[in-house]
Formats: structure tokens, C-alpha cells, sequence
């Protein structure tokens, strides 16, 4: 005689998977993307635009003074809460000349100093958003 046994199991179910924070990455193009716009220094019509920002913190941007010149080095960064921005020229009588910038989202501009490398002089300077 053969005698069959069941092992009596519990029957599997499929769990839904734990909502996870959003990841740094995707936080960090979030909080970036306020960069994104038309940025004009007041004192000399000097334009910024940020066309997008990568979730790493790459710009892509250009700048006009006023015809265009092009950035070698457009980053943003966190520094605990605070967005900053360096920007670095590469062309004509402006390479190594920096922006130093931190976004300040009260006043939303960007405020910090410029870095003039042939005259080896720094500024303090903002932009203001340009308005549509």
C-alpha cells in the first residue's frame, strides 16, 4: 500500500514592493532644475542661460557679453541646502575667468563673484532672472 502525505504550506503571496524615497539623483535634477532660465547681470546686461541641468549637476548653458562666449566648465553643486554654481570662460580675453554663484531662491538670483583672470580682479555680482 502506498501512502501519500501533503506537507501543508502556507500559500505565497507577492508583496508590492516598498515605496523608496526618491533617489539623490532624481532630487537633485528636482532641486537643479530652479537654475533653469534667462540670468541677467543688471550691471552690464552680461547674460547667463541655463538651458538644463543633469541630475550630476552638468549645466548646459551659455553666456553673452554680449556676443557669446562659451563656458570649458559649467557645474552646479549642493552645499548642505544651498545650490551653488562655478562657471569657468575659455575664450578670447576671459579665459579662466570664474563665476563663483549661490542661488538664492528668496530673492531668486544668483549672487557671488566674478573672477576677472587677466585682470586678476574678483567682483561681487548678482544676476537677476530675466523675465519672459
Amino acid at each position: 500500500m502506498l501512502v501519500l502525505t501533503a506537507a501543508a504550506t502556507a500559500p505565497a503571496y507577492a508583496q508590492a514592493p516598498a515605496a523608496q524615497p526618491a533617489t539623490t539623483a532624481a532630487r537633485s535634477a528636482a532641486e537643479f532644475s530652479s537654475l533653469v532660465g534667462r540670468w541677467v547681470r543688471p550691471d552690464g546686461g552680461y547674460t547667463i542661460t541655463i538651458i538644463s541641468v543633469d541630475a550630476n549637476g552638468k549645466l548646459d548653458a551659455s553666456y553673452a557679453n554680449p556676443r557669446p562666449l562659451p563656458f570649458s566648465k559649467a557645474v552646479a553643486s549642493h552645499d548642505g541646502k544651498t545650490i551653488k554654481v562655478f562657471l569657468e570662460l575659455r575664450a578670447g580675453g576671459y579665459s579662466g575667468s570664474t563665476y563663483t554663484l549661490t542661488y538664492d531662491p528668496d530673492q531668486d538670483i544668483l549672487k557671488g563673484v566674478y573672477f576677472q583672470a587677466v585682470a586678476q580682479q574678483k567682483y561681487n555680482i548678482y544676476f537677476e532672472r530675466a523675465k519672459p
